[in-house]
């Protein structure tokens, strides 16, 4: 067994014998973190999670590959009019006008409008080409004429797609309507699918917004810089109403756990430097601080308050028996810093092993929480008992009184009454019991199987309509407004005659093969359930609607191309690099450099998806049909890519879990084995945590709370809160079990009424500080809060409830003699110090 009693005693002397010197230090610390704090950076969005996403880098192939080489980047703004009738005098005037104000302001750099309004007013005068004219021949014109000019311009679909579903031809009307204005942007503007939290487009969209309220109507300005700046505005205000609310509540239930100003003061200033040294650290490593890790902070104040209270609680355990300030904390020491090095190594495994997913997001949330508990170890094991002891030593000297100087979970209190139920119930029936809790655990895991996967914008954007309570606080905790999901439901109710997404299969190899074209065009045929068809083929465009567009217009080409043609398919087979040189030779150029590179080395397929289908349904055809290809292609798009990083989340949440769990279990025999020479006791520790997750799992689907961006992580946060509870259990346990003759039943008592009330506080002050996530306003940090709180709540009582019925079983089925090894240092000398 390892002599670890060396290393306790020597931390034991610096904390109880040279405390200052010890603050000193942590301050020293505190201070280089804080120069860390100015560099601390904010990143919002979808983006960051689809970088190393394979389609997401086929995408990037793609706009590399076939944009206008130096041509400058382009972005677009949805601008939606509602009304009784967006197609009468008045509504086309209002848009046409909206349109011309913001086209005649060069900083919005507007490259081309389409509208509508545009439509009709050039059925209205054919020569009108300006925005001016164009108001000027809907001002001069009759209702009737107006009238007409719609019904004829419903001929054309392009028209008719920009109009709301209930457009009535015969009477020329519709309630909705939108326009498209597109910008030129300077080059270099990332296409990465989803949205950042910063966009060049933010400051247009938004002076666009300014300019459509100006002139009255009902007008909404859409498009990616509103999402990007929604994106960043809830991470705010969701923090402004959570923080204040989760100090409330936890320093509330503090001051019920502490009852003493100085104590309280104590854990206050021990938490706030756990959280500056991650956040400093974040600085000084450049690591930004994004949605994900937006649950950090809330974590390290977890484990920050249930380290400090059990610190202050052990201490006060000891002081009530009459012994002195630093004879009293040098037995809580003895015992908390090795109960303290299991929670934090299990806790740590717990949150590390998100390190193995796929997604930089996913893995950057685990190496800062693992480094936050490991910052929060350093600061609660060691700074708070050398805090506590400076603080009681003077104030001894200066006769000051303390308060609350009684442990929690006293057997004379209610608390006190209430804790030992699940030692009652391990004394009367302790299998049976376990046999209960087993299979009702077996159950709810099954039934937990059953929880969904998601991943889309609309988990980080806030909801459509914000909750009441949360529009009436009073500033500065009122929201902002929000119209981004709003507006995206509106457009998928009211518009969806318009066609589905799109995806993209990106094929790579020699096309001037004689096999490449075909390979293509065989691809397309009888395609999957969710492409939209061209009777038995899907509808595509390609480097082959390229060269049939050019043959149209070219006899010498649609010659060679027949020529080419060997089996008349219409899709040529031979002369393939001539028929390329041609058209990259014509008119047909750029079309043709939109679907294919200039060496022929590289080319895209779009294929057509209908709006019924789902992102799942679409992705595993688009793959499928890619698979079809006899050159290698990879599918992208949007859709894939959502559901890649979807896929991901679901992968990241089980194999984190699968990690998290073999590691803990090792890490947890190596170290009951080593230090207390029962490595039984290891497993013993893992049972209840094992129950817990079966249990968080059931939550998940009752509640219907999908494995999105941060509930994917709640698996291993479980793993590593919960171990936290079980492992100060059982390590209190193993000490009173040696010391009370290895009575069982005896050592369970002390350990419940002495570790049960630490833990019970704890619990209340962190299921509130974290649940408090639910009053959020983006629904995913809601999410993550109550599953987290829930997880918390299920690891305390599986602790208090399940953990002394296993250590019962675990006294009859081991003993402890069976695998006793005789201590290095006796409990009696420990207790003596």
């Amino acid at each position: 067994m390892l002599d670890h009693q060396v290393v306790i005693d020597w931390l034991d002397s610096q904390i109880s014998e040279r405390p200052a010197a010890v603050i000193v230090a942590f301050l020293v610390v505190t201070a280089v973190f804080a120069v860390g704090l100015g560099n601390v950076s904010t990143s919002a969005g979808t983006e960051q999670f689809t970088q190393d996403v394979p389609a997401q880098q086929a995408y990037d192939h793609v706009t590399t590959e076939f944009g206008r080489p130096f041509a400058p980047d382009t972005g677009s703004t949805q601008l939606i009019q509602t009304g009784q009738n967006v197609l009468s005098k008045r509504s086309l005037s209002r848009m046409l006008t909206v349109e011309d104000r913001i086209s005649s302001r060069t900083g919005l750099r507007v490259s081309g409008h389409v509208s509508a309004a545009d439509v009709v007013a050039t059925q209205l005068d054919p020569n009108a080409t300006t925005l001016q004219a164009k108001r000027r021949a809907v001002r001069q014109a009759t209702p009737t004429e107006i009238d007409t000019a719609v019904r004829r311009a419903a001929r054309n679909p392009g028209f008719v797609s920009q109009l709301s579903n209930d457009f009535n031809a015969q009477s020329a009307s519709a309630s909705a309507t939108v326009a498209v204005i597109t910008h030129q942007l300077p080059g270099g503007l990332s296409q990465s699918v989803g949205s950042s939290g910063s966009s060049p487009l933010q400051r247009i969209q938004l002076e666009e917004r300014a300019i459509a309220g100006s002139v009255g109507g009902d007008f909404r300005v859409f498009g990616s810089g509103i999402i990007a700046a929604e994106f960043s505005n809830v991470i705010f205000d969701s923090l402004v109403i959570v923080i204040p609310a989760a100090v409330l509540l936890i320093v509330a239930f503090l001051v019920f756990a502490y009852r003493d100003p100085l104590d309280l003061l104590l854990g206050i200033v021990s938490l706030g430097m756990a959280i500056l040294w991650t956040l400093g650290f974040m600085g000084l490593a450049n690591i930004p601080f994004t949605q994900m890790l937006v649950a950090v902070p809330p974590l390290l104040l977890a484990v920050g308050i249930d380290f400090g209270i059990h610190a202050i609680n052990r201490y006060r355990e000891e002081r009530a028996l009459g012994k002195d300030v630093v004879p009293s904390m040098r037995i809580a020491t003895d015992q908390l810093v090795v109960a303290f090095f299991i929670v934090t190594g299990t806790t740590v495994i717990g949150f590390a092993a998100n390190t193995t997913s796929s997604l930089g997001p996913i893995r950057e949330f685990g190496i800062i929480a693992a480094i936050g508990i490991t910052f929060t170890f350093l600061i609660f094991g060691i700074f708070l008992p050398a805090a506590k002891v400076l603080t009681d030593q003077w104030r001894e000297r200066l006769g000051i009184p303390a308060f609350g100087v009684t442990p929690l979970g006293d057997e004379e209190s209610l608390l006190g009454k209430v804790l030992p139920v699940g030692v009652t119930v391990a004394r009367r029936a302790p299998y049976a019991f376990l046999v209960l809790i087993l299979l009702s655990s077996v159950v709810l895991g099954y039934y937990g199987t059953g929880v969904d996967t998601s991943f889309s914008q609309q988990d980080f954007l806030p909801p459509e309509h914000v909750p009441a309570f949360q529009r009436n606080l009073p500033e500065p905790f009122a929201p902002g407004t929000y119209t981004v999901t709003r507006d995206l439901n509106f457009l998928e109710d009211h518009f969806t005659a318009v066609q589905g997404d799109t995806v993209t299969i990106y094929v790579q190899g020699p096309l001037r093969e004689d096999y490449a074209l075909e390979s293509i065009h065989h691809a397309s045929r009888n395609p999957p359930s969710s492409f939209v068809t061209d009777g038995r083929t899907a509808r595509t465009q390609s480097i082959i609607t390229v060269i049939h567009q050019y043959e149209r217009v070219s006899p010498s080409f649609r010659r060679l191309v027949q020529r080419s043609d060997a089996n008349d398919d219409g899709v040529p087979d031979d002369n393939l690099g001539q028929i390329y040189a041609q058209l990259l030779d014509s008119p047909y150029r750029q079309e043709a450099l939109s679907y294919i590179t200039g060496d022929q080395r590289a080319t895209r397929v779009v294929y057509t998806t209908k709006s019924s289908a789902s992102d799942r349904e679409i992705t595993a055809d688009a793959r499928a049909v890619a698979d079809r290809y006899r050159l290698p292609a990879t599918a992208t798009g949007s859709t894939v890519v959502f559901q890649a990083v979807s896929d991901g989340i679901f992968e990241s949440a089980l194999r984190s879990l699968v990690v998290a769990i073999a590691a803990t279990a090792v890490f947890l025999v190596l170290v009951y084995w080593l230090l207390e020479g029962k490595a039984s006791l290891g497993v013993a520790n893992l049972v209840p945590i094992l129950v817990t997750l079966t249990w968080i799992a059931g939550s998940m689907r009752y509640f219907d709370v999908a494995f999105n961006a941060l509930t994917a992580t709640v698996l291993s946060i479980a793993i590593g809160m919960g171990i936290d509870y079980s492992s100060h259990f059982v390590h209190r346990f193993a000490d009173e079990y040696e010391a009370n003759g290895k009575d069982v039943f005896a050592a369970l008592d002390r350990t419940v009424l002495g570790t049960g009330g630490a833990l019970t506080g704890s619990m209340l002050t962190t299921t509130t500080g974290i649940g408090v996530l639910v009053l959020a306003i983006t629904p995913i940090l809601g999410e993550f809060g109550l599953v987290t709180a829930l997880a918390i709540l299920y690891s305390f009582l599986s602790s208090l409830v399940v953990t002394p019925a296993v250590l019962v079983v675990w006294d009859d089925l081991v003993g402890g003699a069976a695998e006793s090894v005789e201590p290095v240092v006796e409990a009696d000398e420990l207790h003596e110090g």
